[in-house]
Protein backbone atom coordinates (compact mmCIF):
# COMPACT_ATOMS: atom_id res chain seq x y z
CA UNK A 1 0.00 0.00 0.00
CA UNK A 2 1.30 3.79 -0.74
CA UNK A 3 0.66 7.02 0.26
CA UNK A 4 0.97 10.36 -1.97
CA UNK A 5 -0.49 13.86 -0.75
CA UNK A 6 -3.43 14.74 -2.00
CA UNK A 7 -2.30 17.59 -3.97
CA UNK A 8 1.18 20.16 -4.49
CA UNK A 9 3.84 19.94 -1.95
CA UNK A 10 6.40 19.45 -4.35
CA UNK A 11 8.91 22.93 -3.03
CA UNK A 12 8.05 21.40 0.30
CA UNK A 13 9.59 18.28 -0.03
CA UNK A 14 12.12 19.30 -2.37
CA UNK A 15 13.37 21.41 0.29
CA UNK A 16 13.03 18.69 2.96
CA UNK A 17 14.94 15.91 1.11
CA UNK A 18 18.06 18.81 0.22
CA UNK A 19 18.16 19.79 3.96
CA UNK A 20 18.24 15.35 4.98
CA UNK A 21 21.24 15.61 2.09
CA UNK A 22 22.99 18.87 4.12
CA UNK A 23 22.94 16.82 7.28
CA UNK A 24 23.96 13.56 6.18
CA UNK A 25 27.30 14.95 4.78
CA UNK A 26 27.57 17.18 7.81
CA UNK A 27 31.26 16.54 8.86
CA UNK A 28 30.69 16.14 12.31
CA UNK A 29 27.65 13.75 11.62
CA UNK A 30 29.83 11.73 9.17
CA UNK A 31 30.87 8.35 10.38
CA UNK A 32 32.44 5.65 8.19
CA UNK A 33 30.21 2.46 7.45
CA UNK A 34 33.26 0.42 8.48
CA UNK A 35 33.23 2.02 11.86
CA UNK A 36 29.37 1.53 12.12
CA UNK A 37 29.41 -1.94 11.14
CA UNK A 38 32.77 -2.37 13.80
CA UNK A 39 30.99 -0.43 16.83
CA UNK A 40 27.58 -1.57 16.17
CA UNK A 41 27.48 -5.41 15.27
CA UNK A 42 24.18 -6.19 17.10
CA UNK A 43 22.48 -3.19 15.33
CA UNK A 44 23.80 -4.53 12.22
CA UNK A 45 22.67 -7.98 12.72
CA UNK A 46 18.95 -6.66 13.26
CA UNK A 47 18.77 -4.36 10.27
CA UNK A 48 20.02 -7.54 8.04
CA UNK A 49 18.02 -9.73 9.33
CA UNK A 50 14.77 -7.45 9.15
CA UNK A 51 15.65 -6.73 5.96
CA UNK A 52 16.22 -10.73 4.65
CA UNK A 53 19.81 -9.74 3.29
CA UNK A 54 23.06 -10.58 4.81
CA UNK A 55 26.02 -8.03 4.06
CA UNK A 56 27.61 -6.34 6.99
CA UNK A 57 28.44 -3.42 4.88
CA UNK A 58 25.64 -2.76 3.24
CA UNK A 59 23.66 -2.33 6.25
CA UNK A 60 26.04 -0.07 7.66
CA UNK A 61 25.81 2.39 4.52
CA UNK A 62 21.99 1.70 5.06
CA UNK A 63 22.12 2.56 8.74
CA UNK A 64 24.39 5.73 7.79
CA UNK A 65 22.03 6.94 5.11
CA UNK A 66 18.70 6.25 7.58
CA UNK A 67 20.67 8.72 10.41
CA UNK A 68 20.31 5.40 12.56
CA UNK A 69 16.70 4.52 12.16
CA UNK A 70 16.46 1.12 12.27
CA UNK A 71 13.10 0.97 9.82
CA UNK A 72 14.82 3.45 7.65
CA UNK A 73 17.90 1.48 7.06
CA UNK A 74 15.75 -1.83 6.66
CA UNK A 75 13.38 -0.11 4.03
CA UNK A 76 16.64 1.28 1.87
CA UNK A 77 17.84 -2.11 2.06
CA UNK A 78 14.94 -4.47 1.51
CA UNK A 79 14.70 -2.03 -1.66
CA UNK A 80 17.95 -2.44 -2.72
CA UNK A 81 17.74 -5.91 -2.28
CA UNK A 82 14.51 -6.39 -4.55
CA UNK A 83 16.64 -5.10 -7.02
CA UNK A 84 19.40 -7.64 -7.48
CA UNK A 85 19.08 -10.90 -9.46
CA UNK A 86 19.29 -14.58 -7.47
CA UNK A 87 21.90 -16.24 -9.67
CA UNK A 88 22.06 -19.67 -7.07
CA UNK A 89 20.02 -21.35 -4.57
CA UNK A 90 22.03 -23.18 -1.47
CA UNK A 91 22.12 -26.40 -0.31
CA UNK A 92 19.87 -27.33 3.16
CA UNK A 93 22.24 -26.10 5.58
CA UNK A 94 22.13 -28.46 8.78
CA UNK A 95 22.35 -25.94 11.55
CA UNK A 96 24.21 -29.25 13.47
CA UNK A 97 27.34 -28.52 11.50
CA UNK A 98 27.63 -25.31 13.12
CA UNK A 99 30.88 -24.02 14.14
CA UNK A 100 29.87 -22.75 17.74
CA UNK A 101 31.22 -19.50 19.23
CA UNK A 102 28.11 -20.06 21.96
CA UNK A 103 26.27 -22.23 23.53
CA UNK A 104 24.05 -22.63 26.59
CA UNK A 105 21.40 -24.80 27.56
CA UNK A 106 18.88 -24.07 30.29
CA UNK A 107 17.35 -27.72 29.99
CA UNK A 108 20.31 -28.98 30.98
CA UNK A 109 23.49 -28.53 33.07
CA UNK A 110 25.57 -31.03 31.83
CA UNK A 111 25.36 -31.43 28.17
CA UNK A 112 27.59 -33.35 25.69
CA UNK A 113 30.63 -31.17 24.18
CA UNK A 114 29.62 -28.79 27.06
CA UNK A 115 28.17 -25.29 27.57
CA UNK A 116 30.04 -22.53 26.28
CA UNK A 117 29.29 -19.00 27.71
CA UNK A 118 31.14 -16.74 24.79
CA UNK A 119 30.46 -13.12 24.31
CA UNK A 120 27.54 -12.53 26.46
CA UNK A 121 26.31 -9.36 28.77
CA UNK A 122 24.00 -11.78 30.59
CA UNK A 123 26.59 -11.41 33.71
CA UNK A 124 27.68 -7.83 33.06
CA UNK A 125 26.71 -4.63 35.33
CA UNK A 126 24.66 -2.89 33.20
CA UNK A 127 26.20 0.54 33.86
CA UNK A 128 27.75 3.27 31.36
CA UNK A 129 31.25 2.87 30.62
CA UNK A 130 32.74 5.90 29.91
CA UNK A 131 35.93 4.83 29.20
CA UNK A 132 34.79 3.57 25.82
CA UNK A 133 34.09 7.57 24.66
CA UNK A 134 37.33 8.60 25.70
CA UNK A 135 38.95 5.82 24.09
CA UNK A 136 36.81 6.96 20.88
CA UNK A 137 37.91 10.39 21.48
CA UNK A 138 41.60 9.60 21.37
CA UNK A 139 41.26 7.46 18.34
CA UNK A 140 39.67 10.13 16.27
CA UNK A 141 42.49 12.73 17.45
CA UNK A 142 45.45 10.40 17.01
CA UNK A 143 44.16 9.50 13.19
CA UNK A 144 42.03 12.25 12.22
CA UNK A 145 39.99 11.09 8.78
CA UNK A 146 38.67 13.18 6.05
CA UNK A 147 35.43 12.93 5.71
CA UNK A 148 33.96 10.91 2.73
CA UNK A 149 31.03 12.04 0.76
CA UNK A 150 27.74 10.04 1.27
CA UNK A 151 25.45 8.44 -1.20
CA UNK A 152 22.26 9.21 -1.84
CA UNK A 153 21.20 5.44 -2.36
CA UNK A 154 23.69 2.55 -1.73
CA UNK A 155 25.79 1.62 -4.67
CA UNK A 156 24.89 -1.60 -6.59
CA UNK A 157 27.09 -5.15 -5.41
CA UNK A 158 27.96 -7.32 -8.41
CA UNK A 159 26.45 -10.98 -7.66
CA UNK A 160 29.15 -12.80 -4.90
CA UNK A 161 31.39 -14.74 -7.13
CA UNK A 162 31.40 -18.55 -6.74
CA UNK A 163 34.61 -19.64 -7.12
CA UNK A 164 36.06 -21.25 -3.72
CA UNK A 165 34.93 -24.81 -3.15
CA UNK A 166 33.61 -25.98 -0.04
CA UNK A 167 36.80 -27.32 0.98
CA UNK A 168 38.36 -24.47 1.41
CA UNK A 169 35.46 -22.77 4.36
CA UNK A 170 36.96 -21.36 6.79
CA UNK A 171 37.33 -23.33 10.11
CA UNK A 172 38.67 -22.85 13.75
CA UNK A 173 35.14 -23.22 15.80
CA UNK A 174 33.86 -27.23 17.13
CA UNK A 175 30.61 -28.73 15.60
CA UNK A 176 29.41 -30.05 18.60
CA UNK A 177 26.06 -32.11 18.94
CA UNK A 178 22.91 -30.62 19.32
CA UNK A 179 20.68 -30.88 22.60
CA UNK A 180 17.48 -32.00 21.25
CA UNK A 181 19.17 -35.22 19.21
CA UNK A 182 19.62 -36.90 22.87
CA UNK A 183 16.08 -36.49 23.47
CA UNK A 184 15.06 -37.53 20.21
CA UNK A 185 17.03 -40.75 20.35
CA UNK A 186 14.94 -41.88 24.03
CA UNK A 187 11.80 -40.75 21.70
CA UNK A 188 11.21 -38.20 24.22
CA UNK A 189 10.58 -35.45 21.51
CA UNK A 190 6.76 -35.44 19.35
CA UNK A 191 7.72 -35.07 15.69
CA UNK A 192 5.85 -32.71 13.53
CA UNK A 193 3.67 -33.98 10.95
CA UNK A 194 5.98 -34.82 7.50
CA UNK A 195 5.42 -32.13 5.10
CA UNK A 196 7.98 -32.30 1.90
CA UNK A 197 6.29 -29.41 0.06
CA UNK A 198 9.15 -26.96 -1.37
CA UNK A 199 9.76 -24.03 0.90
CA UNK A 200 7.75 -21.11 -0.20
CA UNK A 201 10.51 -17.88 -0.53
CA UNK A 202 8.26 -14.72 1.11
CA UNK A 203 10.74 -12.39 0.04
CA UNK A 204 9.40 -13.06 -3.82
CA UNK A 205 5.94 -14.41 -3.00
CA UNK A 206 2.87 -12.25 -0.83
CA UNK A 207 1.56 -13.62 2.27
CA UNK A 208 -1.65 -15.48 2.68
CA UNK A 209 -2.89 -17.49 4.55
CA UNK A 210 -3.36 -20.43 5.73
CA UNK A 211 0.43 -20.19 6.10
CA UNK A 212 2.56 -22.97 5.63
CA UNK A 213 5.25 -23.34 8.87
CA UNK A 214 8.03 -22.79 6.38
CA UNK A 215 6.48 -18.91 5.78
CA UNK A 216 5.72 -18.77 9.39
CA UNK A 217 9.19 -19.19 10.28
CA UNK A 218 10.80 -16.85 7.68
CA UNK A 219 7.84 -14.09 8.92
CA UNK A 220 9.04 -14.13 12.08
CA UNK A 221 12.33 -14.61 11.70
CA UNK A 222 12.61 -11.12 9.32
CA UNK A 223 9.67 -9.59 11.79
CA UNK A 224 10.23 -6.82 13.85
CA UNK A 225 12.59 -7.64 16.97
CA UNK A 226 10.42 -5.83 19.04
CA UNK A 227 7.14 -6.74 18.11
CA UNK A 228 7.93 -10.36 17.85
CA UNK A 229 9.78 -10.02 21.60
CA UNK A 230 6.36 -8.24 23.02
CA UNK A 231 4.04 -11.42 21.33
CA UNK A 232 6.64 -14.23 22.92
CA UNK A 233 6.32 -11.90 26.19
CA UNK A 234 2.37 -12.39 26.31
CA UNK A 235 2.29 -15.92 25.29
CA UNK A 236 4.46 -16.17 28.31
CA UNK A 237 2.20 -14.44 30.60
CA UNK A 238 -1.08 -16.22 29.67
CA UNK A 239 -1.87 -15.38 26.17
CA UNK A 240 -0.40 -18.56 25.08
CA UNK A 241 0.89 -21.70 26.23
CA UNK A 242 2.64 -22.77 28.99
CA UNK A 243 6.34 -21.80 30.22
CA UNK A 244 8.99 -23.43 28.18
CA UNK A 245 12.16 -24.75 28.64
CA UNK A 246 15.66 -23.56 26.64
CA UNK A 247 16.95 -26.69 25.14
CA UNK A 248 19.49 -25.47 23.48
CA UNK A 249 20.39 -21.77 22.30
CA UNK A 250 23.61 -21.44 19.84
CA UNK A 251 24.70 -18.84 18.24
CA UNK A 252 27.97 -19.33 15.83
CA UNK A 253 28.39 -19.50 11.41
CA UNK A 254 27.36 -21.26 8.82
CA UNK A 255 28.76 -22.30 5.85
CA UNK A 256 26.21 -21.33 2.29
CA UNK A 257 27.37 -24.10 -0.62
CA UNK A 258 25.86 -23.64 -3.98
CA UNK A 259 26.06 -26.47 -6.50
CA UNK A 260 27.76 -26.04 -10.03
CA UNK A 261 25.57 -24.87 -12.51
CA UNK A 262 26.49 -27.44 -14.72
CA UNK A 263 27.59 -30.41 -12.79
CA UNK A 264 25.41 -30.40 -9.76
CA UNK A 265 24.79 -33.28 -8.39
CA UNK A 266 28.46 -35.03 -6.29
CA UNK A 267 29.52 -33.47 -2.87
CA UNK A 268 32.79 -31.93 -4.66
CA UNK A 269 30.76 -29.90 -6.94
CA UNK A 270 29.33 -27.69 -4.08
CA UNK A 271 31.27 -24.07 -3.88
CA UNK A 272 31.50 -22.10 -0.70
CA UNK A 273 29.98 -18.54 -1.01
CA UNK A 274 30.32 -17.60 2.49
CA UNK A 275 29.33 -18.23 6.17
CA UNK A 276 25.99 -16.49 8.09
CA UNK A 277 26.48 -15.61 11.45
CA UNK A 278 23.12 -16.54 13.24
CA UNK A 279 21.45 -17.82 16.49
CA UNK A 280 19.23 -21.00 16.72
CA UNK A 281 17.12 -21.40 19.65
CA UNK A 282 15.57 -24.94 20.19
CA UNK A 283 12.49 -24.41 22.85
CA UNK A 284 11.33 -27.82 24.53
CA UNK A 285 7.30 -27.54 25.65
CA UNK A 286 5.32 -29.94 27.27
CA UNK A 287 2.80 -31.74 25.61
CA UNK A 288 0.51 -34.86 25.93
CA UNK A 289 1.04 -37.61 23.48
CA UNK A 290 -1.94 -37.73 20.47
CA UNK A 291 -1.16 -41.74 19.58
CA UNK A 292 -3.75 -43.48 20.47
CA UNK A 293 -1.15 -46.27 22.29
CA UNK A 294 0.19 -43.46 24.51
CA UNK A 295 -3.30 -43.74 26.54
CA UNK A 296 -2.73 -46.45 29.05
CA UNK A 297 -5.28 -48.37 31.18
CA UNK A 298 -6.38 -45.98 34.01
CA UNK A 299 -6.86 -43.47 30.91
CA UNK A 300 -3.88 -40.77 31.38
CA UNK A 301 -1.43 -39.74 28.86
CA UNK A 302 1.97 -40.01 28.07
CA UNK A 303 3.97 -36.90 28.14
CA UNK A 304 6.48 -35.64 25.49
CA UNK A 305 8.22 -32.73 24.39
CA UNK A 306 7.69 -30.47 21.41
CA UNK A 307 10.34 -28.12 19.99
CA UNK A 308 9.62 -24.23 19.06
CA UNK A 309 12.29 -23.48 16.69
CA UNK A 310 14.06 -19.98 16.47
CA UNK A 311 16.96 -18.94 13.38
CA UNK A 312 17.72 -15.19 13.25
CA UNK A 313 20.59 -13.35 11.56
CA UNK A 314 23.47 -12.71 14.06
CA UNK A 315 23.21 -12.32 17.57
CA UNK A 316 19.52 -11.68 18.83
CA UNK A 317 19.17 -14.49 21.37
CA UNK A 318 16.23 -12.62 23.10
CA UNK A 319 14.35 -12.58 19.56
CA UNK A 320 15.15 -16.01 18.55
CA UNK A 321 14.03 -17.19 21.90
CA UNK A 322 10.75 -15.70 21.09
CA UNK A 323 10.33 -16.73 18.12
CA UNK A 324 10.63 -20.41 19.09
CA UNK A 325 7.73 -19.50 21.51
CA UNK A 326 5.40 -17.70 18.72
CA UNK A 327 6.40 -20.95 16.38
CA UNK A 328 4.87 -23.27 19.10
CA UNK A 329 2.00 -21.06 19.32
CA UNK A 330 1.30 -20.83 15.85
CA UNK A 331 1.61 -24.86 15.18
CA UNK A 332 -1.00 -24.94 17.99
CA UNK A 333 -3.63 -22.51 16.35
CA UNK A 334 -5.76 -22.34 18.56
CA UNK A 335 -7.29 -18.44 17.56
CA UNK A 336 -8.84 -18.05 21.06
CA UNK A 337 -5.39 -16.97 21.73
CA UNK A 338 -4.00 -13.85 19.98
CA UNK A 339 -0.58 -15.18 20.31
CA UNK A 340 -2.19 -18.50 18.37
CA UNK A 341 -3.80 -16.59 15.40
CA UNK A 342 -1.31 -16.50 12.58
CA UNK A 343 -3.11 -13.75 10.66
CA UNK A 344 -2.52 -11.78 13.76
CA UNK A 345 0.71 -12.91 14.48
CA UNK A 346 2.23 -12.71 10.79
CA UNK A 347 0.83 -9.04 10.10
CA UNK A 348 2.00 -7.38 12.62
CA UNK A 349 5.52 -8.27 13.12
CA UNK A 350 6.35 -7.01 9.97
CA UNK A 351 8.60 -3.59 10.80
CA UNK A 352 7.61 -2.41 7.12
CA UNK A 353 4.18 -2.68 7.37
CA UNK A 354 3.63 -1.59 10.53
CA UNK A 355 5.83 1.79 9.98
CA UNK A 356 3.82 2.63 6.64
CA UNK A 357 0.70 2.23 7.73
CA UNK A 358 1.15 3.89 11.18
CA UNK A 359 3.44 6.47 9.41
CA UNK A 360 0.66 7.53 6.51
CA UNK A 361 -1.35 8.90 9.21
CA UNK A 362 0.50 12.35 9.13
CA UNK A 363 0.11 12.68 5.25
CA UNK A 364 -2.85 15.34 4.85
CA UNK A 365 -6.57 13.16 4.69
CA UNK A 366 -8.38 16.53 4.68
CA UNK A 367 -11.03 14.99 2.45
CA UNK A 368 -11.80 12.02 4.41
CA UNK A 369 -12.08 13.94 7.80
CA UNK A 370 -13.84 16.74 6.30
CA UNK A 371 -16.45 13.97 5.63
CA UNK A 372 -16.79 12.71 9.25
CA UNK A 373 -16.80 16.38 10.44
CA UNK A 374 -19.53 17.08 8.55
CA UNK A 375 -21.23 13.23 9.57
CA UNK A 376 -20.63 15.16 13.32
CA UNK A 377 -22.42 17.74 12.91
CA UNK A 378 -25.94 16.95 11.47
CA UNK A 379 -25.53 14.91 14.70
CA UNK A 380 -25.61 18.20 16.70
CA UNK A 381 -29.31 19.63 17.98
CA UNK A 382 -29.41 23.38 18.10
CA UNK A 383 -31.82 22.69 21.19
CA UNK A 384 -29.38 20.89 23.62
CA UNK A 385 -25.82 21.48 22.12
CA UNK A 386 -23.57 25.01 22.41
CA UNK A 387 -22.45 26.45 19.40
CA UNK A 388 -24.97 24.75 17.27
CA UNK A 389 -25.34 27.36 15.20
CA UNK A 390 -21.98 27.89 14.04
CA UNK A 391 -22.03 24.39 13.88
CA UNK A 392 -24.97 24.91 10.62
CA UNK A 393 -22.75 27.30 8.89
CA UNK A 394 -22.09 25.14 5.87
CA UNK A 395 -18.29 25.67 4.50
CA UNK A 396 -18.21 26.10 1.03
CA UNK A 397 -14.25 25.65 0.70
CA UNK A 398 -13.87 22.53 3.11
CA UNK A 399 -12.72 20.06 0.68
CA UNK A 400 -10.56 22.82 -0.67
CA UNK A 401 -7.97 23.06 2.43
CA UNK A 402 -4.38 22.75 1.35
CA UNK A 403 -1.53 22.61 3.64
CA UNK A 404 1.40 25.08 2.49
CA UNK A 405 4.24 23.21 4.45
CA UNK A 406 7.82 24.55 4.86
CA UNK A 407 10.95 22.95 5.81
CA UNK A 408 12.79 24.38 8.33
Amino acid sequence: MAYVAVSGGEEAIAASLELLSEGLSDPAANVASARIAAALPELIDQVMGESSLYEPSLAALALRQGGGSVEEAVFLLRAFRSTLERPYTSRIIETGNMRVKRRISAAFKDILGGQILGVTRDYSHRLLDFRLDGEEQASDSASPAAPAPVPAVPAPAPAPAVSAPAAEAPQGFPNLPKVAASLRAQGLLTPPPPDDTPPRDITMEPLSFPAGRDVRLQILARGMTQAVMALGYAALRGFGPAHPTVGELRYGTLDVLVDHPFEAGDEEDAYYVGALAVTEVESLFSVEREEQEAASADDTHELSFAIGYGLVYGRAESKAIAMSILDHCLTLGDETFPTQDEEFVLYHVDSIEATGFISHLKLPHYVTFQSKLNSVRRTRHDADVPGAAFAREERTDGSQEASHATAV
